[in-house]
């Protein structure tokens, strides 16, 4: 079984405002990400959530989802990976860790990680592209109990570096594994660009226009 963590938990202190609300494309960023989770091979999606739970929560209704609070509003990236740890099924043998502001994520990266897991290549699994490791991380879940108790002070990138010979990369040809938004300009060129790239042609652009 793999389990899907959607990170969502975060104070969005650069955007300045919560960054998860904010519309891509006529959704918010957070509904766009869950989306493309679900749309997956992964068998459960949780959303960790912090101080604004009910925003998102809000944001995602309908959706086959379960929620997992965490209560420390000022904790770092790592406490909620450890709240979705403590709430893994006991049958779950890997864990997809996913950014909540990665709004460029697919379901055919998920897909590609997901295969290299299953078929023994890797225990942790990372996307690369162009030759540089983004995100969503799938990790056995063997790591769970190590992950509880270390890196305080690294987060993740401990564990990556504990247990180097354990990392499979797939490199993957989209982008989207590498941006995640942070600050007001990284968002404004996300909604630019999924603005442009899910609209309609327009009557003018006849089969085979070139234009770019």
């Amino acid at each position: 079984m793999i389990t899907a963590l959607v990170l969502a938990a975060g104070r969005s202190r650069r955007m300045g405002v919560q960054k998860l609300l904010l519309p891509l494309a006529g959704q918010p960023m957070i509904a766009r990400v869950v989306d493309r989770v679900l749309r997956s091979p992964v068998d459960e999606v949780l959303v960790v959530t912090g101080r604004d739970a009910k925003l998102i929560a809000e944001a995602l209704a309908g959706r086959r989802v379960r929620f997992v609070a965490n209560a420390d509003t000022q904790a770092e990236m790592l406490s909620s990976v450890r709240c979705g740890l403590a709430a893994l099924p006991d049958r779950c043998d890997g864990v997809l860790i996913v950014l909540g502001d990665q709004p460029g994520i697919t379901a055919e990266t998920v897909a590609l990680l997901i295969d290299a897991f299953r078929s023994g290549r890797g225990k942790i699994v990372v996307p690369s592209h162009n030759g540089r490791r983004g995100h969503p991380l799938l990790l056995s879940a063997a790591y769970r109990e190590e992950i509880q108790t270390r890196y305080d002070d690294v987060g993740l990138r401990g564990l990556l570096r504990a247990h180097a010979a354990d990392v499979f990369e797939v490199e993957v040809s989209s982008p989207g594994v590498l941006l995640d938004i942070d600050e007001p300009q990284d968002y404004e060129r996300a909604a630019a660009e999924f603005h442009d790239a899910e609209q309609p042609p327009s009557d003018t652009d006849a089969p085979g226009d070139q234009r770019r």
